[in-house]
């Protein structure tokens, strides 16, 4: 498996990203929504992914949505905030704080 092989999408009922390997959730980056941010709170790989690229790509191709989409995010989560900082080109997308 590749991370090409990993597709990525939004399921907002269980508010959570999605990574998937075929029909199989391969892991999932879960957040909460408020007014044009989503706040990140935890990202979890399935054990039979892990070290294969699953996480990194989620968070990736999630990040990519959220500027698509033109929002913000919180990083409350330890994996989207190794993920910022190892890929400070999605800085932008880090909410001001208040």
């Amino acid at each position: 498996m590749t991370d090409a092989d990993v597709v990525v999408r939004d399921h907002p009922e269980v508010s959570r990203y999605e990574g998937l390997v075929g029909e199989q959730v391969a892991g999932a980056s879960y957040y909460e929504r408020g007014d044009g941010v989503l706040v990140f709170t935890h990202t979890e790989v399935d054990p039979a992914f892990e070290g294969q690229g699953v996480g990194g790509r989620l968070v990736q191709e999630t990040l990519d949505d959220v500027r698509r989409r033109g929002m913000h995010i919180v990083a409350r989560c330890p994996f989207v905030r190794a993920f910022l900082e190892r890929h400070p080109e999605y800085q932008d997308l880090v909410a001001p704080s208040p």
